[in-house]
């Protein structure tokens, strides 16, 4: 395949929006009188992984001046630094963890500030990975590694990306679902996304859950497997979210808007066909961005997955940024999950009031306002159902209760 230099996307796709050939994209601007931004420069921090792709690509196609704003793509190291970020004013908001947002409001092991979450940014595209050298012993599953891990006692190591974060929840439910409970039997760590496969090549730890490219990454360099796709344990799960400070939002709601508006444009645009996907991957392997070869990148972003075991698959559930407008609602109940894990995993002592924690943060009448400007479907329910890997059924409804049903969990606090 041909590859196109990030330089020469650049310029095709600023041609395009000059002619009008971008879907969406005109003279014609929204953001005037009232509801002009009020901050026209937006520092938005990412963090090196595929998912960060509608951010990019609302900057480099251009749908941010549409709005009357300019986003600056703000490359971070970690997501204790996004965190910290947030917090003191350096970025205006962030490609973030779901649960990361969630952890700050609440205080859980580090600052406490009041947070917001504008839209979801994607679903699915993450994998759990475990090392060639436990697959050579026999673990590729949960059930297997369950298995190894009762007979041959040493201390297993596994990192996540951050302790409240969605690897973090993933890697814990996975491991639960095979009977390892994750706080007691293994040492975890928290390892930043783009540090897995080194870690992993030296032998830091036996296995890890992380966002794509870094999965995919493990096999292609030949020292791991995967074990499962996050969207094996919850289809259409939520990921990573466009998060900033209540502060911002109050301080600053028709900038925040606009952004939201140029964000759901890139979501679109990326979904709308193979060829924006491969352009997408093509811009976001740049060093600039998340640093890695184009082919590691599109291959599970077209739905392309291989373990490393030899098994090939086309997954229809890869990471999506829009899919008819399903993935960026901010829906309450997604929320609301991250909190019963944290619960369930001993990061909250008690229960939250959970409904209200969530209506707080998911600013769901700006995501209208926004997506009504770009036609974008709302869905009419601020909760979803789904059912998870082990056929526990999440519904938002009784949240109390799903938080103390699981068998495997952290011992209570003494």
């Amino acid at each position: 395949m041909n590859t196109v230099t990030r330089r020469n996307l650049i310029k095709s796709a600023a041609a395009a929006s000059a002619a009008g050939l971008v879907p969406g994209l005109s003279t014609a601007v929204y953001a005037q009188g009232s509801d002009k931004p009020e901050k026209e420069e937006v520092r938005i921090g990412f963090i090196p992984l595929t998912d960060c792709a509608s951010v990019v690509m609302a900057s480099v196609l251009g749908f941010d001046k549409k709005y009357g704003v300019k986003i600056i793509p703000t490359k971070e190291a970690s997501w204790a630094g996004v965190r910290d970020k947030l917090v003191n004013g350096e970025l205006d908001m962030a490609h973030v963890l779901y649960g990361l947002v969630y952890g700050v409001h609440l205080g859980l092991g580090g600052p406490k500030k009041d947070m917001a979450v504008l839209m979801t940014l994607n679903n699915n595209g993450q994998a759990i990975t475990l090392s060639k050298k436990l697959a050579e012993k026999g673990a590729v599953d949960g059930p297997s590694l369950a298995k190894l891990m009762a007979n041959d006692k040493r201390e297993y190591t596994f990192a996540q990306t951050f302790p409240t974060g969605t690897h973090a929840m993933w890697l814990y439910y996975w491991m639960a679902a095979a009977g390892i409970n994750p706080i007691k039997d293994a040492k975890v760590i928290t390892v930043p996304p783009p540090q897995m496969v080194a870690n992993m090549r030296v032998g830091n730890m036996d296995g890890y859950c992380v966002g794509e490219p870094w999965g995919h990454r493990a096999i292609a360099d030949g020292i791991g497997i995967t074990a499962i796709t996050t969207q094996d344990i919850w289809k259409d799960h939520p990921e990573k979210v466009l998060g900033t400070t209540g502060d911002f939002v109050k301080k600053y709601p028709n900038t925040a808007r606009a952004v939201m508006m140029a964000v759901l444009e890139a979501g679109k645009w990326i979904d709308a066909s193979l060829l924006n996907k491969n352009k997408m991957a093509e811009t976001v392997a740049d060093k600039s961005y998340v640093n890695t070869s184009v082919d590691v990148i599109n291959q599970r972003i077209l739905g392309r997955y291989q373990n490393g075991l030899g098994k090939t698959w086309d997954d229809p559930n890869y990471m999506k940024f829009y899919n008819d407008g399903a993935v960026t609602f901010p829906y309450l109940s997604d929320g609301m999950w991250f909190l019963t894990q944290h619960k369930r995993w001993g990061l909250l002592k008690e229960h939250p009031d959970y409904l209200a924690v969530a209506r707080q943060i998911n600013q769901i009448e700006l995501y209208k306002q926004a997506a009504a400007q770009v036609k974008v479907p709302v869905p009419k329910d601020l909760m979803r159902s789904s059912k998870l890997m082990d056929g526990v059924v999440w519904d938002g409804r009784d949240p109390k209760r799903y938080a103390d049903s699981f068998a495997v969990k952290a011992a209570p606090a003494a």
